[in-house]
């Protein structure tokens, strides 16, 4: 069997399924094709020790503990078989070791009665031959089940459906703002699905860890590939951050507040506590100064002359800001805030050549005008009148200026009519000659 061609990944549960070359199904443990997964990074340590507790991975987020009371030889990734109410479910193990103690100490994990439930042995192929008709139905019951829940009017969404490894029961994971009364629903699915149900509430941060999907920085969803306790997340975040408080960019995929606003609210915490709270305007000789921003990371606050404007802009550290705070309780004023903390002004290096200057695109060069290819025609007048081009289009006066501009074209027209019919009247008249000729 050829394990990269002929296997089949089943994204959700994390392995891939195929045939053997006895024709039985087998099932393997698919890295990077599931979300949770974990590191054993003391397993190479010498005191790392075996334990019979075992961490099993199933569909998604859903993992529990369970006790290898067979002292079975068992890897991460193998493929077995444990105790379910009522039944067997087929699982993944994920984590082994003394990483499992402390797993369970963070996820808070107490087994029920003080008792673990067993791990009954290696999947056979004939379960997982039924683990995998079990999958195949997860998503038509899902269909079917959403069809249902609309009919019987319940303000519920159906967002996952999760089969037991032997087709006994099946999880049905479900969103709902308030509490829902489903009690007639699960009677509807016991007789449409001759299977037992389980309903479980999840939050709209575990219905898009689900679905998946690719967030605002291009990667895929944190809650979708490794995130599998959600914490709380408030605007106080966002403000600690100096983040705008736009609910667009805030927002995530499941509109709530994104996960990764918590990831450096400690850092941003433990800097702030080093930036003093400025009440009041530092004092100055030139005048007031308001803050109007501070960098957390770089320790810089930026000040400016005016309360009601950005005008005058100054960026000082947080030593010098501190320094002036200490001044202004004593009455006294500094002469400058800027201090000896002002930039230096830094000469620009000199270059052989304009090539290879790297301010060489700022000077903006003058673009040469295009001669027109319209013949510019210049026409005296007794009164001077300005040379005009034929195919202008100027634009015309307003207001005043237009009326005067338009009594100077009617007068410049009159002159025009005026000077042909004065050049009419003084045609040569050939017959001048022959009649001086008679009268002599």
């Amino acid at each position: 069997m050829d394990n990269k061609k002929d296997m089949i990944p089943e994204v959700g549960r994390g392995c891939a399924f195929g045939v053997n070359e006895l024709g039985e199904a087998v099932a393997q443990m698919a890295d990077g094709c599931f979300k949770l997964h974990e590191t054993p990074w003391q397993t190479e340590y010498p005191d790392h020790e075996q334990c019979d507790i075992f961490e099993v991975r199933f569909k998604n987020t859903r993992r529990s503990f369970y006790q290898n009371v067979n002292n079975l030889d068992l890897q991460v990734g193998d493929i077995v078989a444990v105790e379910a109410s009522p039944g067997h479910d087929i699982g993944i193990v994920s984590l082994t070791g003394d990483m499992v103690a402390k797993q369970m100490r963070r996820v808070g994990f107490n087994p029920f009665n003080g008792e673990f439930k067993k791990i009954y042995r290696k999947a056979k192929p004939y379960d997982i031959e039924r683990w995998q008709e079990a999958i195949a139905l997860e998503h038509e019951t899902m269909i079917r089940s959403r069809q249902i829940a609309a009919d019987m009017g319940l303000d519920m969404k159906i967002g996952d459906v999760e089969y037991q490894g032997d087709k006994i029961k099946a999880i049905f994971y479900y969103i709902a703002d308030g509490r829902v009364d489903f009690r007639e629903l699960i009677k509807v699915f016991a007789e449409q699905f001759h299977i037992r149900i389980e309903m479980k509430q999840i939050g709209a941060r575990q219905e898009a860890g689900r679905i998946g999907g690719i967030g605002a920085c291009g990667r895929e969803l944190c809650c979708a590939s490794w995130i599998s306790s959600f914490s709380s997340v408030t605007t106080s975040a966002a403000r600690v951050q100096d983040l705008s408080l736009n609910p667009l960019k805030l927002a995530g995929q499941c509109s709530k507040l994104k996960c990764c606003l918590m990831y450096e609210y400690d850092l941003y915490m433990d800097a702030r506590r080093t930036i003093p709270r400025i009440k009041e305007p530092l004092q100055a000789m030139d005048g007031e100064y308001y803050l109007v921003k501070t960098d957390i990371l770089a320790k810089q606050m930026t000040f400016s002359s005016s309360k009601e404007s950005m005008s005058n802009l100054v960026t000082i550290p947080v030593w010098r800001v501190k320094e002036i705070l200490a001044a202004n309780r004593n009455g006294e004023k500094v002469d400058s805030i800027a201090g000896d903390s002002a930039p230096k002004k830094v000469e620009e290096p000199t270059y052989r050549t304009e090539e290879d200057s790297i301010t060489r695109f700022d000077k903006s060069k003058k673009r040469k005008k295009k001669r027109s290819g319209n013949r510019v025609q210049q026409t005296k007048s007794d009164e001077g009148q300005e040379p005009k081009t034929e195919g202008s289009s100027e634009p015309k006066p307003e207001g005043e200026g237009a009326e005067q501009g338009r009594h100077n074209d009617r007068r410049f027209s009159n002159r025009g009519r005026n000077n042909r019919h004065h050049n009419h009247n003084r045609r040569p008249n050939h017959n001048a000659g022959k009649d001086e000729a008679k009268a002599e």
